[in-house]
């Protein structure tokens, strides 16, 4: 039967925390374990809680912090709490296997459940209702796949229009680890039937005429299921986590633009540790420029200072590209090579797709990006950063959407993964 964990700061949030383990209790299949554990700062005494303030700490924080933490910071407490409840959690879901995780909470309790919840594995549901839930949530989701439910009023008080609300969030966590315990019943079943190569592919506006190929090429000619990621930051590293956990079997890294996020400072960035997931695991890997003509900002206002005065592209009102220049395109090949160089744990399970046609729908001949200098200086620096490296490195004169080229890499991928 599910297993739901509901966490909470019961110092601050008792009577709200106690009313989502009713409508828990009322919604869930008969026989649903529901696991309450208390983070707060301080003790409460409840007969709903499961897991006590006092023993969460006890059992998982150092004495050391466990005797001063009244003392602590607001901040400093939610970090160490983060810390027990994570360890607590991966030891709960050892023992009796969690199939959904809620919490109610505004800026610092969710805060403390969401890096909590983001330990846990894409797909396991997770469902935070919060106060802050409606403003910049990229910190608070990451790259995992936690619902968030807004609060509308703040979570404080039993008024009428936060119990309707709260009382939503319960259904939805109710109905949502039924149907996940249901699902990893029948897993072995699907896993037995189903065979095939899991490809990840990152994709952008811009090159979205090209993953559309690669996606009909591949699923009409070879036993594939293909995961697309929108290379907005977070999908690159939703990606790239999901190599990691051994979720994917090839990639076609054919949108690497947020690496130009990331070194010139966009809205973008996948971080520092961009290509590296795949390259370490040494499955089949073929990585190509898609977007690297561009970095990615706000509305135009937002864009940096520094950057005011380049050649700007409004994509729509709220995306802002800019071009990158030649220096700028050297610096992108650099981090390319570097990241090939020192992680590729099987340098014949790596191509590098070259398009000297234009690496984006817009940096094509006539296009608002075209910068046939600026794209040189990238492939240049790839070559020659490559050389001797082992690496095969494929030179293609069409553009990164021609149907032909999409057709070619996808095939290249599956040359590289039958050759295992």
């Amino acid at each position: 039967m599910p297993h739901i964990v509901l966490l909470g700061t019961l110092d601050t949030k008792l009577p709200e925390i106690l009313h989502l383990h009713s409508r828990l209790v009322a919604l869930s299949l008969p026989g649903t374990s529901i696991t309450v554990v208390d983070c707060g700062r301080s003790p409460v005494d409840h007969p709903a809680i499961s897991i006590s303030q006092h023993e969460l700490v006890t059992r998982f924080g150092t004495k050391e912090e466990r005797d001063k933490l009244q003392d602590l910071p607001r901040g400093e407490i939610i970090k160490y709490m983060i810390h027990c409840a994570t360890s607590c959690i991966r030891e709960l879901h050892q023992k009796q296997p969690i199939h959904g995780v809620i919490s109610a909470g505004g800026s610092g309790g969710t805060s403390l459940a969401s890096a909590v919840m983001r330990t846990l594995p894409i797909g396991l549901p997770k469902l935070i209702a919060s106060t802050v839930a409606s403003g910049d949530t990229g910190p608070i989701v990451g790259e995992t796949d936690i619902t968030l439910m807004y609060s509308v009023v703040d979570i404080a008080g039993a008024n009428d229009l936060l119990k309707n609300i709260l009382n939503n969030a319960a259904a939805a966590i109710a109905g949502m680890s039924a149907a996940y315990e249901q699902q990893l019943q029948h897993r072995p079943e699907q896993d037995q039937g189903n065979q095939k190569l899991r490809v990840g592919i990152t994709m952008f506006g811009v090159t979205t005429p090209c993953v559309d190929k690669i996606r009909e090429h591949l699923e009409s000619n070879y036993a594939v299921e293909t995961y697309v990621f929108h290379a907005t930051g977070h999908g690159g590293k939703a990606m790239e986590r999901l190599i990691s956990e051994g979720r994917l079997d090839a990639v076609l890294d054919l949108t690497t633009t947020e690496i130009c996020d990331f070194l010139m400072g966009g809205n973008m960035s996948a971080g520092p540790d961009r290509l590296e997931a795949a390259l370490k695991a040494g499955i089949p890997t073929v990585i190509s420029l898609g977007a690297t003509d561009m970095v990615n900002f706000g509305p135009k206002a937002t864009v940096p200072e520094k950057y005011q005065q380049r050649k700007l592209f409004e994509h729509n009102p709220t995306v802002t590209l800019m071009r990158t220049t030649k220096d700028e395109c050297i610096d992108v090949g650099k981090f390319i090579a570097d990241k090939i160089k020192r992680f590729a744990a099987n340098p014949k399970m790596v191509q590098i797709t070259l398009p000297k046609g234009g690496v984006s729908m817009i940096a094509t001949p006539g296009g608002a990006f075209e910068d046939r200098d600026a794209d040189d200086a990238l492939i240049d620096t790839l070559v020659n950063q490559l050389q001797d490296s082992g690496i095969s490195i494929v030179h293609d004169e069409k553009d990164i959407n021609n149907e032909e080229f999409a057709v070619k890499i996808a095939n290249d991928l599956m040359q590289l993964a039958q050759s295992r």
